[in-house]
């Protein structure tokens, strides 16, 4: 059941410039996990200390953020598109 999971180029400096990433994991925390292992540096990025996911990042699978399809519940499927995209804040 492999997906391909996209990293922004913000996050690219910690998978060694890797654009797309495939994954076999069944659920958001196998998938931050799969990376991490892959990644370590992109790790503490993604994920706090105890390993649940960061807040300032949003997932999304083909095009829907993942919270509308059951967040860390959803169960990722055959060629699945998923974005990892970092939250973004600034102003004046």
């Amino acid at each position: 059941m492999p997906y391909n999971v996209r990293i922004p180029a913000p996050l690219r400096k910690f998978t060694a410039g890797v654009e797309t990433v495939s994954c076999q994991a069944p659920d958001l925390g196998g998938m931050l996990a799969e990376l991490s292992l892959r990644y370590p540096e992109l790790k503490e990025r993604l994920c706090e200390p105890d390993g649940r996911p960061r807040r300032f990042f949003n997932v999304y699978v083909n095009e829907e953020d993942i919270r509308f399809l059951g967040g860390a519940q959803y169960r990722f499927r055959d060629a699945d598109e998923v974005l990892i995209l970092p939250s973004i804040a600034g102003g004046r």
